[in-house]
């Protein structure tokens, strides 16, 4: 059975680095949990993180011995906010941001699957987060976006130059919810060689 990695066959999971790129992308559905507070420190962060990936491997298992489908499960992502954004951006105040954490769900998989697979990981003793965990859709259409390496708190200087000079340089406006996507795990490697996607969905000014 062949396992099929969605990273090297969805567009939205590769960007430059260095440089920002417009793309435009088609509605996705997700495993998605909200919460709020600091990542490092939180212990709803990790409750999450967990309900996100304990029902993320049941969905792949199901697929692969019910519809003979193997596939990697696909990367941990996140909606980032605060009521102040600047907050995020420049002060990176952890304890004032709301996130929503997410991993991409195949599209040959429902409703029905994702019910089957949070039960079974909930039965098992799961995160006590799980029945906060969501299959939802994500319609971001145009984004800008722009791979970063490097930890995470360097980001800022990256989202400023997105934020206050490519993105109107463009002819464009910010909407929707600034989206991470980590295609290193913190676990497994040093600071400085962390891959982020950073994405902006846009508009036209106006």
């Amino acid at each position: 059975m062949t396992k099929l990695d969605l990273k090297k066959s969805i567009r939205a999971y590769t960007a430059p680095r260095g440089s920002f790129e417009l793309v435009d992308l088609p509605p996705m559905r997700y495993l998605m949990i909200d919460g709020h507070g600091d990542p490092n420190t939180s212990e709803e962060y990790g409750d999450a993180v967990a309900a996100v990936f304990g029902v993320a491997y049941k969905l792949k298992f199901l697929s692969k011995a019910e519809l003979g489908r193997d596939y990697v499960v696909m990367p941990l992502e996140g909606l980032w906010w605060s009521d102040d954004m600047s907050a995020f951006t420049s002060e990176r105040d952890k304890s004032r941001w709301s996130w929503t954490m997410m991993s991409l769900v195949p599209e040959w998989l429902d409703v029905g699957h994702f019910d089957r697979a949070r039960e079974t990981a909930s039965a098992k003793g799961g995160s006590p987060a799980i029945d906060r965990l969501r299959l939802a859709e994500l319609a971001e259409g145009r984004c800008v976006q722009t791979l970063h390496v490097g930890s995470y708190d360097d980001e800022a200087p990256v989202l400023a130059e997105m934020h206050e000079h490519f993105i109107p340089g463009a002819g464009l406006r910010m909407r929707g919810l600034h989206h991470e996507i980590y295609l290193t795990d913190p676990r497994r490697a040093a600071p400085e060689k962390l891959r982020t996607i950073l994405r902006q969905p846009v508009e036209t000014a106006g």
